[in-house]
């Protein structure tokens, strides 16, 4: 199960077609033809469309576009799609006049030397490469036959992370021309509940993408779509070219009514994490900063200008300090400090003093970093309940002091001891990225490329605010071993505000008898214990002849066989049917000590309507329209519940006006409904008899 959620890079190898081998058209152009708008040297791509369908968190991509070839002679078409660094391609096909080519995906390596032999054989095959900050491309050429149509389909997926309180699922919009029909199509089903949903472009203004562009959510269910008339893509009115060159961005967030929820899918779990309204863990910070030669000029100014925004977010909880890289090491001070209005305040003259100078120490400049945390806790100069943090920021490979990556690592490695972790920052594009990454991987970090870009300033505040609010630390994600076969990563060194903590795991079958998830962490002011519970006592799921057993403690949700269960905890259990109707058994709890009322079940009907004609059984059978009438209202035995009669389905039935409590909106008091009682067990009323719908068993 753990590898699900991995990313890979991949190679797709178009077996059995040579660049110029496949079947040519036998439709035979005459003459010389004028172009029409939107051909590009030839090759008209007519149709874009971006298929996206969300399912917790996970989003499914197909990527179709359709071309072609407008000229007398072959030419080539290119595909290019930039995709997420963290999503991995599952499918490629190229299509060409009617016969489809299927893809071969490999992963990173194995992809690398074959791709290279299919180019040096003239085989069409395609690589992904990096692109840009959050993107990879991927790129596939073919010769395509004068008259030749080309379809390039690629599927990806990609697990979508929460990111200051919101995922995010970026589409990269590059079609290079102007397109006939071009649509980006999402679908979003949450279990939960999508509690916020907005779409934007960074390549067109407001007013334009107001007009082509449809968003809305209710409920689980949530669609956006962007479709844009060939006027709305030209770059100006009598333009040619095309505007739509940028990112397309997606962000939604989802109902939390507790901690924690797992969903239970086909014998695999997933587990989400999101608590919120915690207190922030008081934070020391020790950044360390590369203010050698090679940061000079604007780097070192955006460095200077990212830190005076970090200090004015800086708590008076937080303790900080800064330690200075080059040739040697120096420091603002000798220990940690408290982030003081007044320390604060000297803090920024340092950040404008720093200047620039000498080679790169790497390894002596986070060693003193590190012991300065050790050192502070040890001596119990911070807070008890405080988190220690280590942010390196550097823009090239160490080159004097102990300069070997891998020796450095070690020092680290053992410096750190895995009690807290570091962040590394590599600045623009000449250095060993792979060696700052890695080093943050095993001490419990990420590594972040900051763009030498007009913005890089913004991009180091970004980071920050990811680190800067952590509501607990030490996070463990404990489940029962005699339920689970597999498991990824489930413990965590901080768990930051805005964020989500995402477990998978494989059960053992599918019959999840007894299974408690349990969520520990440190907090502010106290340990904290987060339980996800699912029992054998009360509600039971069959598929087929294997069941699975929950819980009114569990906030859990089941999609299996095109039916959904969800259960919201202590209030009730939502069962839907695909598209079709839903169900809704609602918990009616009363005073445990009551000596006559127990706790009840209350069955609802949403949509009734969608349910098929031949539907039948106690309920079943009203949910299609039918004839009644009721008249004669008369005075009954109960001054208060008059009588009346009833025509319904050829039977005169006296009933007896009275009251019910309808407990869909509200649970614990209900509403009240007027409605007429039918006597003697719904004789007349109901097809047959009371007794016939009474069944010994379910199963």
């Amino acid at each position: 199960m753990a590898s699900v959620w991995w990313p890979c890079l991949i190679l797709a190898l178009l077996s059995g077609l040579a660049a110029s081998g496949f079947p040519r058209s036998p439709f035979q152009l005459l003459g010389k033809r004028s172009l029409p708008e939107g051909v590009a040297d030839g090759i008209e791509v007519y149709s874009t469309k971006i298929n996206s369908k969300v399912t917790s968190r996970f989003a499914h991509n197909v990527v179709t576009t359709r071309a072609v070839n407008r000229a007398d002679t072959a030419k080539e078409a290119s595909f290019d799609v930039e995709l997420p660094k963290t999503a991995f391609i599952t499918n490629f096909t190229l299509t060409i006049d009617g016969v489809t080519y299927p893809g071969n995906v490999k992963e990173k390596e194995v992809a690398k030397k074959q791709y290279e032999k299919a180019v040096s054989q003239g085989k069409t095959a395609g690589l992904v490469k990096a692109s840009g900050r959050k993107l990879e491309k991927f790129t596939v050429s073919v010769n395509v036959a004068a008259g030749s149509k080309v379809t390039f389909e690629l599927t990806y997926e990609e697990l979508l992370k929460r990111h200051k309180g919101k995922y995010e699922m970026y589409l990269k919009v590059q079609p290079k021309q102007l397109v006939k029909h071009f649509k980006i199509d999402v679908d979003i089903f949450e279990p939960q509940g999508i509690s916020m949903l907005d779409a934007e472009a960074s390549f067109i203004t407001n007013d334009l993408l107001g007009s082509a562009l449809t968003k809305s959510f209710s409920g689980k269910k949530g669609h956006v779509s962007f479709k844009p008339s060939l006027d709305q893509q030209r770059s100006c009115p009598t333009c040619t070219d095309s505007l739509l060159n940028g990112d397309f961005t997606i962000t939604y967030d989802v109902n939390r009514e507790s901690p924690g929820n797992v969903q239970i899918v086909n014998g695999y779990f997933v587990h989400f994490f999101a608590p919120q309204g915690l207190p922030v863990v008081p934070k020391n910070v020790a950044f360390v900063i590369d203010i050698s030669g090679s940061m000079a000029g604007r780097k070192l100014e955006q460095t200077k200008e990212a830190l005076l925004r970090i200090l004015e977010d800086m708590k008076e909880e937080d303790y900080l300090n800064f330690i200075l890289f080059s040739g040697d090491v120096s420091t603002w001070k000798e220990r940690l400090v408290q982030a003081t209005p007044e320390n604060l305040q000297e803090a920024r003259m340092f950040v404008k003093s720093m200047e620039d100078k000498g080679m790169t120490n790497i390894n002596d400049g986070l060693l003193r970093g590190i012991s300065m945390l050790n050192k502070a806790r040890e001596e119990h100069r911070v807070p008890e309940r405080s988190t220690s943090i280590v942010i390196m920021l550097t823009d090239g490979d160490a080159n004097v002091g102990e300069s070997r990556p891998e020796k450095i690592q070690e020092n680290v490695r053992n410096a750190i001891g895995g009690k807290f972790p570091l962040y590394n920052l590599g600045f623009g594009n000449n250095l060993n990225y792979n060696f700052l990454e890695n080093m943050a991987l095993e001490n419990h970090g990420f590594a972040r490329r900051i763009y030498e870009d007009s913005d890089a300033d913004l991009q180091l505040q970004g980071f920050y605010e990811e680190v800067a609010n952590p509501l607990l630390t030490g996070v463990e994600m404990e489940y029962p071993e005699n339920a689970i076969l597999g498991l990824t990563q489930n413990t965590y060194q901080h768990f930051y505000d805005g964020s989500e903590i995402v477990v998978a795991g494989r059960l053992v079958g599918e019959d999840v008898n007894s299974f408690k998830a349990d969520v520990k962490g440190h907090g502010a002011t106290n340990d904290l214990t987060f339980t996800e519970e699912v029992t054998t006592e009360k509600i039971t799921l069959w598929n087929r002849a294997v069941p699975s057993t929950f819980s009114w403690l569990d906030t859990v949700t089941v999609t299996q066989d095109g039916l959904s269960m969800m259960i919201n905890r202590k209030k009730n259990m939502v069962v839907s049917f695909g598209d079709g109707v839903t169900f809704v058994v609602v918990l009616h709890q009363v005073w445990k000590k009551h000596p006559v009322h127990r706790d009840f079940l209350g069955f609802y009907v949403v949509d009734s309507h969608r349910m098929s004609a031949q539907t039948h059984g106690l309920l079943g059978q009203f949910f299609q329209p039918f004839d009644f009438k009721v008249s004669d209202i008369r005075p009954g035995s109960d001054p208060t519940k008059p009588d009346a009669t009833l025509v319904v389905k050829n039977h005169q039935l006296t009933v007896t006006r009275g009251s019910q409590k309808d407990y869909r909106k509200d649970a614990s008091i209900g509403t009240k409904v007027v409605c007429w009682f039918v006597h003697n067990n719904g004789e007349g009323l109901i097809d047959g008899v009371h007794t016939d719908y009474i069944v010994p068993n379910l199963f």
